[in-house]
């Protein structure tokens, strides 16, 4: 891994921090948390201007529509909009983070005509639908059945903690199309059309208050044979393309924010009469080399997705499992240094502290991490 920045790579940066110094001033006022149209209209304008100013789709392949960026360039793009408070995904972090980079790897020609272009202007939204409340952390016992008729698969079932299922057009979907199958075997990984008959959405709120999250109940929805992702019941195989992106690649812009959080509750420790405290100053110090570290881990996963295709690999369990206990610390810190007032004076560090209670489940808990490190990197057996 080169850490080295070329002339190229500094100009690049320099175009960048000029462009978002113009543009970010003529952003809109953000939308109300509750109000999810108004926020899918604000994620996807701004993904329609880094679109026409060709910064969307950086580091997808040419042939995706991206601009076939370096791991470098896709870095530095990371830490300037970081940098500058500039918006992140929002609604689109599905389509551009999971959803897209799967049927890049893994779509035909058509389907990559058809589902990455809408994607990389901002002109349609993807949700998730890989859980279900019956199979806990087991994502390979799913039950939504999907049973061939003619030309499409009339699917059945329910599925939680779909995210963005309100506001999304399509839905990266997953089901069982093999029931005689070994559980991992009869999966097929389908692109549904949220607009479906027999589609029902029911918001979740979440412990933030927030409402990302749904219930999705399908009954009898007709999805087309040619939506599918890769081969009839190898659906297990191209999940596990979506999860190596989710865990390897999608939580990369987190970490900056992370770091430049972890130098406001500095200064705030500071300001506040904390500083004195040595063990404080320690636990600062640590989170500071932790996410330093995390950094570095950032960049040699993407440096390695690059070499491998754009495919992330195990590496990317490693990163998930490090990250979301290093954010929970994180915030237990910010609740230590801001006291009791931060719930009523800072509701932003009380949001992120509530939000970074879900990142040991979300994407895959962290005791399937630990099975995937130590069965896939350290080649330990199986439990039994």
């Amino acid at each position: 891994m080169d850490l080295t920045y070329t002339e190229e790579e500094r100009e690049f940066r320099a175009r960048l921090r000029a462009w978002l110094g113009k543009v970010l001033p003529e952003l809109p006022a953000r939308p109300s948390p509750d109000d999810w149209p108004g926020r899918r209209a604000y994620d996807t304008g701004w993904q329609r201007r880094l679109y026409d100013a060709g910064y969307a789709g950086l580091h997808w392949p040419l042939d995706a529509g991206g601009r076939g960026a370096t791991p470098t360039q896709h870095l530095i793009f990371l830490e300037e909009t970081e940098r500058a408070g500039a918006p992140y995904v929002g609604a689109n972090f599905v389509g551009l983070l999971h959803a897209g980079p799967t049927i890049a790897a893994e779509g035909t020609a058509a389907q990559r005509a058809r589902w990455l272009p809408p994607v990389l202007r901002g002109d349609e939204v993807w949700c998730q639908g890989f859980s279900e409340p019956d199979a806990g952390s087991d994502l390979a016992a799913l039950r939504t059945r999907a049973v061939r008729d003619g030309d499409d698969y009339v699917v059945t079932g329910s599925k939680i903690w779909t995210s963005h299922a309100e506001v999304a057009d399509w839905c990266e979907l997953l089901v069982r199309t093999g029931p005689a199958a070994p559980k991992h075997r009869g999966i097929t990984w389908l692109a549904m059309p949220m607009d479906a008959p027999g589609i029902t959405v029911r918001p979740l709120r979440t412990l933030a208050g927030s409402a990302e999250f749904a219930e999705v109940f399908l009954d009898e929805v007709r999805v087309p044979v040619a939506n599918r992702v890769g081969d009839e019941n190898d659906g297990w195989r191209v999940t596990m393309v979506t999860l190596s992106f989710e865990r390897g690649t999608a939580f990369v812009g987190e970490v900056v924010a992370c770091r430049r959080t972890l130098a406001r509750l500095a200064r705030a420790a500071r300001a506040g009469g904390r500083w004195d405290d040595p063990v404080l100053r320690r636990k600062l110090g640590r989170l500071y080399g932790e996410f330093g570290a995390l950094w570095r881990l950032t960049q040699w996963n993407v440096s390695e997705s690059q070499r491998s295709g754009g495919v992330p690999g195990t590496g990317g369990s490693v990163f998930k499992l490090a990250y979301s206990h290093a954010r929970q610390e994180l915030y237990d810190t910010a609740a230590e240094v801001l006291g009791a007032d931060s719930l009523s004076l800072e509701e932003e560090w009380t949001a992120d502290r509530l939000s970074s209670l879900s990142y040991t489940i979300a994407a895959g808990t962290s005791q399937i991490q630990r099975n995937i490190v130590a069965e896939r990197i350290l080649g330990l057996p199986k439990g039994r």
